[in-house]
């Protein structure tokens, strides 16, 4: 089956809202999407350094690994699975939170669908 990878590049809304974004987005969203079926696994970076010249425009990379047989029936399975408040046992604490907050504290700098190519295992694999 292949392999996608989506991607998101995301900050906080604004400086006053970094621990609201850390509550709803780092310490929920990220579990709540990993939970959707054909989801592997759900992960958030937080930017550490920048690499040689290279721009960074985001502070934080959320990667969710997915098997399904299309990017469309990927996007068109999470989005099913955000809109049913009852997918799973923890959605009703991640909605609370977001209304808890007047909204979702959160700005995506850009988000995409890639499809897995080739992959290598390094030494520490």
């Amino acid at each position: 089956m292949p392999k996608f990878i989506l991607i998101g590049l995301c900050e906080p809304s604004s400086e006053e809202t970094q621990e609201q974004f850390d509550e709803w987005f780092v310490n929920q969203h990220i579990e709540d999407t990993a939970k959707c079926p054909n989801f592997v696994r759900g992960s958030v970076f937080k930017l550490a350094g920048k690499h040689l010249d290279g721009e960074t425009v985001s502070n934080y990379l959320s990667l969710y690994e997915v098997e399904a047989d299309s990017y469309d029936e990927a996007e068109k399975t999470l989005n099913e699975w955000q809109r049913n408040d009852d997918a799973w046992e923890g959605r009703q604490k991640h909605l609370d939170t977001g209304k808890k907050f007047g909204g979702i504290p959160l700005k995506v700098n850009g988000s995409g669908w890639y499809e897995l190519i080739n992959s290598y295992d390094g030494p520490k694999a």
